[in-house]
Parts: C-alpha cells; sequence; structure tokens
C-alpha cells in the first residue's frame, strides 16, 4: 500500500508534524455551461428547488480542481496539502473557475 497522503483544511494534522514547509499549491477548472443543461435548469427555476444539474456540474469542477492541486503538490515532493481552500468565480456568462489551493507540506507521523 502507497504512502498516505493528507488533504484538510486545518491548519495542523493530529498525530503528524510538519517536517517540511514546500509553498503554495493550487489547481483550477473552468467549466462552462452547456445548451441541454441550461434548458433543463430553466424548467427546474419556473417549478423552483434545487438543480441538480448544475449541483452535479460543481461538485465535480470541486473534484478536478482538489485533484489538480493534489498532483502539483506531489510533483513538488509533498505528502500532504493543509489549510484547503476552494474558491469560485464567474469568469464570463455562462463560465464559472472553481479553485482549490492550500499549502503544501511534507508531514511525518508523531511517535
Amino acid at each position: 500500500m502507497g504512502q498516505e497522503f493528507v488533504v484538510t483544511t486545518l491548519e495542523h494534522v493530529p498525530g503528524y508534524r510538519i517536517k517540511r514547509v514546500l509553498g503554495l499549491v493550487s489547481g483550477s477548472v473552468v467549466r462552462a455551461r452547456s445548451i441541454g443543461r441550461d434548458i433543463i435548469a430553466g424548467l427546474r427555476n419556473i417549478a423552483g428547488g434545487e438543480i441538480v444539474e448544475y449541483t452535479e456540474l460543481l461538485a465535480r469542477s470541486r473534484d478536478e480542481a482538489v485533484q489538480r492541486m493534489v498532483e502539483k503538490a506531489k510533483a513538488m515532493g509533498a505528502n500532504g496539502v493543509i489549510g484547503v481552500r476552494l474558491s469560485t468565480s464567474s469568469i464570463m456568462s455562462g463560465a464559472a473557475e472553481v479553485v482549490a489551493y492550500g499549502t503544501a507540506v511534507v508531514l511525518e507521523k508523531e511517535e
């Protein structure tokens, strides 16, 4: 089994100490809505309730942004990213960017 990779919003990981701080790491993805999804969302908007198509789109975007951040951290030699935050912003009408960012670190189990 490979070494565990820790991703957390915490600044300190219980049971570990920070051996080395490697620096800021981020991952991002820009997604555009599709006409088919917009039509369904428009109908849901009229009826009210959650717009599941957009919820799923943003969830996939968050997952991909985090995965890209983790890949960059691993390339730096990290085995963890602490202080993780997510940000979403509108790039243009119908497109949004999701960014995941944190601090890449080398963690060591405490004895």
